[in-house]
C-alpha cells in the first residue's frame, strides 16, 4: 500500500460551529472558566444522558476524582474496579488515597465480570456500621467504579440488583460511552455520579475536557464548588473548604457546544462504521468481535478486534500507515498497581490485552480509508 498519509486511529472532528463559537469567545473576551459556554455545554451533555445536572471539569480523570470524594471514598479505602480499563481510572482512586480493588474481565464482553464480582461481593467482604469491608485485611471498601469499555455495557440490570444488596457507591466511569444506552437508559443514568471524557480521540472532543451528570441538586452544586476551588464568596478571596482548580474554561467549551450540536452525526458515522468493519471481517482468519448484550446500543466509539495473530497484524497496519494499537495495559501489569487485589481464576484480562488491537474508526474516515483497513487487514492474516 502507498497511501501518502497516515489513516488515523481517532481524530477529531471540527465540522461545525466550534470556530464560530470560539471567536466568540475571543472577541468579547470571556476566555476563562467563567462564561456562558460553560453553562451551556454542561447542561447540552447533562440533558443528552437524560440527566438534570452536567458539571464542566478540565478532564474527565477529574470529573472521577471529583465524584469519588463526593461519594465517600476516604484514605485507605479499597474501589473496586475493572482490571481492563485505561489507567485515569485507577488514578483518581489513587488521588484520594485509596486503592483500586481489581476485578478480572468478561473474556466477551472485555467489561467487568459480573460472576467474580458476585462471588467476590458474596464471599470476600462483611458488612459492619453500614460499611463494607474486605474481610482479608480489614479495610473499607468505599465504592465501585463500573467501566463502559469502549462504548459497550455490561448486563446493568445484574451489575445493579448484585451491587444493591450492599452499602456500596457507585461511581459511573462513562467517558467513552456518551450517545450509548442499556434498554433504552443512557450510560451515565446507573448511578448517582458519572463521568463522560472529551479529549481528543473521544467521540466528541474539547481537546480536554470531561463532564460530571447528576440528578442529585445538592451533589451538582457541591462538584461545581469543589471545582472552582471551593471559592465560598463572591466578592473576595474566601475558600471554605479544599477545592481544586478543575473547572472547563469557556475557550473549550466553546468547541464542546460545536461538537454536542455534530453528536448524533458522529454516533451515525460510528455506527456505520462498526457495520462495514462487522461485515467485512466476519469471517476473516479467527477475527472475533467484542460481544454486545441485547438491549445494549454501544456509540461504537473505537471499533476493537481481536485475533490470536495480533501482533502480525498491528505490525502489518502501522507499517503501512494504518495506525492501529493494542488495548490498554491491564492495571495489575503496570509498577503502581502491580500488589493490589486482584479477583481473577484465568487472567482473561491479560489474554484480552494479548489478542485485541483498535482500528481506525474517527468520525471522519472515508469509505475508500474503511476499504483500504479491510483490505490490509486481509492482506495481512486473512
Amino acid at each position: 500500500m502507498s497511501n501518502e498519509k497516515f489513516i488515523a486511529l481517532s481524530l477529531p472532528n471540527i465540522a461545525g460551529n466550534e470556530w464560530k463559537y470560539v471567536k466568540d469567545c475571543l472577541d468579547t473576551g470571556w476566555i476563562s472558566s467563567v462564561g456562558s459556554y460553560v453553562t451551556q455545554f454542561e447542561q447540552m451533555v447533562a440533558d443528552f444522558a437524560g440527566a438534570k445536572y452536567g458539571v464542566a471539569a478540565v478532564n474527565g480523570t477529574a470529573a472521577l476524582h471529583i465524584s469519588l470524594l463526593l461519594s465517600g471514598v476516604k484514605q485507605h479505602d479499597y474501589v473496586i474496579l475493572p482490571n481492563l480499563t485505561f489507567v485515569a481510572s485507577a488514578n483518581s482512586i489513587k488521588y484520594l488515597g485509596a486503592d483500586p480493588l481489581l476485578i478480572d474481565a468478561d473474556p466477551n464482553l472485555w467489561q467487568m465480570d459480573l460472576d467474580l464480582l458476585e462471588e467476590f461481593l458474596e464471599n470476600e467482604t462483611d458488612e459492619k456500621d453500614g460499611y463494607l469491608f474486605y474481610i482479608k485485611d480489614g479495610r473499607r471498601i468505599g465504592a465501585i467504579m463500573p467501566v463502559h469499555i469502549l462504548g459497550n455495557m455490561c448486563d446493568m440490570d445484574r451489575f445493579l440488583s448484585i451491587v444493591k444488596k450492599y452499602p456500596l457507591p457507585i461511581v459511573e466511569d462513562a467517558t467513552e460511552s456518551l450517545g450509548t444506552t442499556y434498554k433504552g437508559v443512557s450510560a451515565g443514568k446507573f448511578s448517582p455520579l458519572a463521568c463522560f471524557s472529551f479529549n481528543g480521540n473521544k467521540i466528541i472532543s474539547t481537546g480536554g475536557g470531561g463532564v460530571i451528570v447528576t440528578d442529585d441538586e445538592a451533589l451538582a452544586k457541591h462538584a461545581k464548588h469543589l471545582t472552582t476551588t471551593a471559592k465560598a464568596s463572591a466578592d473576595e478571596y474566601y475558600h471554605d473548604e479544599v477545592g481544586y482548580n478543575y473547572r472547563l474554561v469557556n475557550v473549550l467549551a466553546a468547541i464542546g457546544v460545536g461538537q454536542m450540536e455534530l453528536l448524533p452525526s458522529f454516533i451515525k458515522r460510528k455506527k456505520e462504521c462498526v457495520a462495514f468493519y462487522k461485515k467485512e471481517l466476519t469471517g476473516v482468519a479467527d477475527i472475533r468481535f467484542q460481544q454486545e448484550l441485547p438491549g445494549v446500543e454501544t456509540n461504537g466509539w473505537l471499533f476493537t478486534i481481536q485475533t490470536d495473530k495480533q501482533q502480525q497484524l498491528l505490525d502489518h497496519l502501522n507499517k503501512n500507515k494504518i495506525l492501529s494499537r493494542r488495548f490498554w495495559m491491564p492495571m495489575n501489569k503496570l509498577p503502581m498497581y502491580k500488589d493490589c487485589v486482584y479477583v481473577q481464576k484465568k487472567d482473561n484480562s491479560d489474554y484480552i490485552y494479548n489478542t485485541c488491537l483498535s482500528i481506525p474508526s474517527s468520525t471522519s474516515i472515508t469509505d475508500e480509508e474503511l476499504t483500504i483497513v479491510v483490505d490490509e487487514i486481509k492482506a495481512a492474516i486473512g
